[in-house]
C-alpha cells in the first residue's frame, strides 16, 4: 500500500469511528456541557442557524428564526442557534441571548466541528439535518439581502421556510436561490 493510502487512511480511522456509533460532540451548551443530541425524542429534523454575536446581518434574523420556530417546533424540528466564532464564549453568547430574546437552543462550536460538517462559513447561514444527521439542506435563510450594504425591504422567497416544508413533506428539498449573504466566519488556525 503506497504511503500515501496509508496517511489517507491514518486521517479518515477518527472520522469513520466518529460516525460508527461513538457519540458525536456537536459543541458545548452555555453551561460548559457536551451536547451529544441534537435531535431527542419526536425530532424528525434539525435547523442549525450559524450566527455571530456581532454580526448585524444574522441578528437581524432573529425574529425571523423565531418565527419559524414557532410554525415548525409543534411538527418534530428543533432549530439551534451555532455560535462558531471563538470570541463568542459563554458569557457573551448568554448576554447575546438575552439582548435579542433568543429563547431557541444555543451552541458554543469551539471546536467548529458542526461548522465543518455543515460546510457554514457565513452568518448567517442554515443548514437542515435528519433526526439521523443526514444533510439535506444548506444555505440562505431567505433573500432579504443582496449584498453587504443592500437588503430588500422584505424577502421574496423564503428558502428556509420553504426547505423545512418540503423535508417534513417528503418531498425533494429545494436549495437555495442564491448565496448566503452576512459576515465571515473566523476559522481555526490548524
Amino acid at each position: 500500500m503506497s504511503r500515501f493510502f496509508i496517511a489517507l487512511s491514518l486521517l479518515l480511522t477518527p472520522t469513520i469511528h466518529a460516525f460508527a456509533g461513538a457519540p458525536l460532540d456537536f459543541g458545548l451548551d452555555l453551561r460548559g456541557n457536551p451536547i451529544h443530541d441534537l435531535g431527542g425524542p419526536g425530532i424528525h429534523f434539525v435547523v442549525l442557524i450559524f450566527a455571530a454575536t456581532d454580526c448585524p446581518i444574522s441578528n437581524r434574523y432573529v425574529p425571523e428564526i423565531a418565527r419559524l420556530n414557532k410554525e415548525f417546533s409543534s411538527q418534530g424540528v428543533r432549530f439551534w442557534w451555532v455560535f462558531p466564532n471563538s470570541s463568542d464564549n459563554a458569557e457573551v453568547v448568554a448576554q447575546h441571548n438575552k439582548d435579542f430574546a433568543i429563547h431557541e437552543n444555543s451552541l458554543l462550536d469551539i471546536s467548529q466541528a458542526t461548522t465543518h460538517r455543515a460546510n457554514a462559513t457565513i452568518t448567517p447561514e442554515a443548514a437542515i439535518f435528519t433526526a439521523d444527521m443526514r444533510e439535506v439542506y444548506h444555505g440562505r435563510i431567505d433573500d432579504r439581502y443582496l449584498d453587504i450594504g443592500r437588503e430588500r425591504p422584505q424577502a421574496s422567497r423564503h428558502d428556509l421556510e420553504l426547505a423545512i416544508s418540503a423535508a417534513l413533506a417528503g418531498k425533494p428539498v429545494p436549495q437555495p436561490g442564491g448565496p448566503s449573504i452576512g459576515c465571515s466566519i473566523v476559522f481555526l488556525q490548524k
